[in-house]
Protein backbone atom coordinates (compact mmCIF):
# COMPACT_ATOMS: atom_id res chain seq x y z
CA UNK A 1 0.00 0.00 0.00
CA UNK A 2 1.58 2.78 -1.14
CA UNK A 3 1.60 5.84 1.71
CA UNK A 4 2.90 9.58 0.98
CA UNK A 5 3.41 11.81 3.97
CA UNK A 6 4.36 15.46 4.00
CA UNK A 7 6.00 17.66 6.55
CA UNK A 8 7.01 20.85 7.43
CA UNK A 9 4.11 23.21 6.51
CA UNK A 10 4.01 26.03 9.05
CA UNK A 11 3.45 30.59 9.26
CA UNK A 12 5.71 32.18 7.45
CA UNK A 13 6.02 35.55 6.20
CA UNK A 14 6.02 37.28 3.11
CA UNK A 15 9.42 37.13 1.27
CA UNK A 16 10.81 34.08 3.64
CA UNK A 17 11.31 30.42 2.30
CA UNK A 18 9.92 26.64 3.69
CA UNK A 19 10.88 23.15 2.80
CA UNK A 20 8.14 21.04 2.22
CA UNK A 21 9.33 17.11 2.49
CA UNK A 22 7.41 13.63 1.47
CA UNK A 23 8.26 10.60 2.49
CA UNK A 24 7.24 7.46 0.35
CA UNK A 25 6.43 4.41 0.89
CA UNK A 26 4.76 1.43 -0.73
CA UNK A 27 6.06 1.30 -4.18
CA UNK A 28 9.10 1.30 -6.03
CA UNK A 29 9.90 5.06 -5.22
CA UNK A 30 12.41 6.10 -8.09
CA UNK A 31 10.43 4.60 -11.08
CA UNK A 32 7.30 6.73 -10.46
CA UNK A 33 7.10 10.54 -11.55
CA UNK A 34 6.25 12.73 -7.96
CA UNK A 35 4.16 16.01 -7.65
CA UNK A 36 3.27 18.64 -5.32
CA UNK A 37 -0.58 19.94 -6.10
CA UNK A 38 -1.73 23.05 -3.41
CA UNK A 39 -5.40 23.87 -2.74
CA UNK A 40 -6.36 27.49 -1.34
CA UNK A 41 -9.74 28.04 0.52
CA UNK A 42 -12.03 28.43 -1.68
CA UNK A 43 -10.13 27.52 -4.95
CA UNK A 44 -9.35 24.08 -7.44
CA UNK A 45 -6.24 22.36 -6.21
CA UNK A 46 -3.69 22.81 -9.20
CA UNK A 47 -0.59 21.55 -9.66
CA UNK A 48 2.59 23.45 -8.71
CA UNK A 49 5.43 21.28 -9.76
CA UNK A 50 6.07 17.68 -11.06
CA UNK A 51 9.56 15.73 -11.29
CA UNK A 52 9.65 12.43 -13.62
CA UNK A 53 11.65 9.61 -12.79
CA UNK A 54 14.78 10.51 -14.47
CA UNK A 55 14.55 13.72 -12.97
CA UNK A 56 12.97 15.77 -15.78
CA UNK A 57 10.75 18.96 -13.42
CA UNK A 58 8.45 21.12 -14.48
CA UNK A 59 6.45 23.97 -12.64
CA UNK A 60 3.50 26.64 -12.78
CA UNK A 61 3.98 29.78 -14.11
CA UNK A 62 3.10 31.10 -10.35
CA UNK A 63 6.31 29.71 -9.02
CA UNK A 64 8.86 29.83 -11.50
CA UNK A 65 11.48 30.84 -10.32
CA UNK A 66 10.73 30.78 -6.79
CA UNK A 67 10.12 27.09 -6.33
CA UNK A 68 12.39 24.03 -6.73
CA UNK A 69 10.99 20.30 -6.71
CA UNK A 70 13.78 17.52 -6.10
CA UNK A 71 13.92 13.95 -5.44
CA UNK A 72 16.02 11.89 -3.46
CA UNK A 73 15.53 8.26 -4.73
CA UNK A 74 17.94 6.49 -1.99
CA UNK A 75 15.84 7.97 0.30
CA UNK A 76 12.11 7.49 -0.93
CA UNK A 77 11.76 11.47 -0.68
CA UNK A 78 10.76 14.52 -2.52
CA UNK A 79 11.30 18.11 -1.50
CA UNK A 80 9.64 21.37 -2.62
CA UNK A 81 11.74 24.25 -1.85
CA UNK A 82 9.62 27.95 -1.55
CA UNK A 83 11.57 30.78 -1.92
CA UNK A 84 10.13 34.51 -1.92
CA UNK A 85 6.98 33.48 -0.68
CA UNK A 86 4.04 35.44 -1.61
CA UNK A 87 0.23 35.58 0.49
CA UNK A 88 -1.34 33.84 -2.69
CA UNK A 89 0.95 30.87 -2.16
CA UNK A 90 -1.05 30.41 0.97
CA UNK A 91 -2.48 26.72 0.38
CA UNK A 92 -2.68 23.04 1.82
CA UNK A 93 0.20 21.65 -0.19
CA UNK A 94 -0.65 17.72 -1.46
CA UNK A 95 2.21 15.19 -2.39
CA UNK A 96 1.16 13.25 -5.39
CA UNK A 97 2.91 10.12 -6.62
CA UNK A 98 1.93 8.68 -10.57
CA UNK A 99 -1.03 10.89 -10.64
CA UNK A 100 -2.75 8.91 -8.70
CA UNK A 101 -1.64 8.41 -4.96
CA UNK A 102 -1.98 11.44 -2.29
CA UNK A 103 -0.92 12.40 1.11
CA UNK A 104 -3.34 14.00 3.45
CA UNK A 105 -1.38 17.61 3.05
CA UNK A 106 0.33 20.24 4.98
CA UNK A 107 -0.96 23.41 5.78
CA UNK A 108 1.26 26.79 4.47
CA UNK A 109 0.45 30.23 5.41
CA UNK A 110 1.65 33.23 4.23
CA UNK A 111 1.17 36.39 6.17
CA UNK A 112 1.34 39.52 4.49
Amino acid sequence: QVQLMESGGGLVQAGGSLKLSCAASGSIFRIYSMAWYRQAPGKQRELVADITSRGTTSYADSVKGRFTISRDNAKNTVSLHMNSLKPEDTAVYYCNQAGVYWGKGTLVTVSS
